[in-house]
């Protein structure tokens, strides 16, 4: 059984260490000031500087939108590894779904018929839905946005870098032979040089050419990715949104299932009343809903206006317990109890 070698062209092996040694003698003496640089123009300049800060800025803010959609440094490396070998992510459940199996659990260990093992499970269920919210959305952002500037970086920006490196090589090229040219001593050798010249300029030339109309493409690039923001940004209002309906009727779920308690509210915040005898039970009042409620006022001095006069503060202790002088006296800070009147 022949098996047949691959040529080896040792002219092509040859000639391309003589270039690359070239470029290395070239790049010391510019290193070291003893040889001139072929400068590009300005617009190149600009344009270069312009890629290289949107291939910063759109690494940063990619590797910034992984970590906020999935922090878990370990978790974003598995999904990584799983991408390159499954080609898709792992199936994993979230931290919510996680506490969410557990409430749900607890609240059953607890009787589901009590009010907080009731709760439990309710809140639990809750936590399940916010936990697949958020997979669709950590979902959907990849998809729409981290995808598209990753695309980008592996795509369009890894072939400008690798034309710009092409064109550091030709530029290169061109130096080493305008110095070759220089330091010529026989006629015949200014003949090669300048013909050696003449090429690697025509090659400089061309690749400068291509180089730029890469660089010119990336500002079209920025319509493109402000698309994939808006598409960003629509998925995390659809999320939130989610989110709050969720949290929304869970809220108004829990205050359904609350048992009645004694509670006083004293400047919209409401206070938990555990002790106290009636206090003036012949104003109470009762509404449709079998409901108690009193209205007492305190006029403590030192919640006087600055206009002089005294601004009262209101308390309603809401459903039938009702407080005494010496609870709401130790409520409020400097309040006199004769101070205390009941409208």
């Amino acid at each position: 059984m022949n098996i047949k070698m691959p040529e080896f062209d040792v002219k092509k092996f040859v000639k391309g260490a003589g270039s690359t040694l070239s470029r290395v003698v070239q790049l010391t003496e510019e290193k070291l000031g003893t040889s001139e640089k072929t400068e590009m123009d300005a617009r190149f300049e600009h344009l270069s500087e312009r890629s290289d800060s949107a291939k910063l800025w759109t690494e940063k803010i990619m590797r910034d939108t992984e970590a906020a959609l999935i922090p878990n440094p370990a978790n974003r490396m598995e999904d990584f590894i799983f991408e390159k070998i499954e080609k898709q992510k792992p199936k994993r459940l979230s931290n919510l779904e996680y506490l969410g199996l557990d409430m749900i659990e607890g609240g059953g260990e607890f009787g589901q018929d009590g009010p907080y093992g009731s709760a439990l499970i309710k809140v639990g269920q809750a936590e399940q839905k916010l936990g697949s919210c958020e997979r669709d959305f950590i979902g959907s952002a990849g998809m729409y946005y981290i995808q598209p500037l990753k695309k980008f970086l592996e795509g369009e920006m890894k072939t400008i870098t690798k034309e710009k490196g092409v064109l550091e090589s030709k530029r290169l090229d061109l130096d080493a032979c305008k110095n070759r040219v220089r330091k010529a001593r026989s006629m015949i050798g200014q003949q090669a040089a300048e013909r050696d010249l003449r090429v690697a300029q025509s090659e400089f030339d061309r690749q400068a050419e291509i180089t730029k109309l890469l660089l010119e493409g990336i500002s079209t690039t920025q319509a493109t990715h402000l698309r994939y923001l808006h598409s960003f940004v629509e998925a995390q209002v659809r999320y939130y949104g989610q989110c709050n309906k969720i949290m929304s009727d869970l809220q108004r779920e829990l205050v359904s299932m609350r048992p009645p308690t004694p509670r006083l509210r004293v400047n919209s915040e409401d206070v938990d009343l555990t002790c106290g005898p009636p206090y003036l039970s012949k104003f109470q009042t009762q509404d449709s809903s079998q409901h108690y409620q009193q209205t007492i006022t305190l006029h403590p001095a030192a919640l006087a206006a600055s206009s002089g006069g005294k601004s009262p503060l209101s308390i309603t202790p809401e459903t039938f317990p009702i407080v005494d002088d010496s609870v709401i006296a130790a409520l409020v800070a400097d309040s006199d109890p004769n101070d205390i009147s009941v409208l």
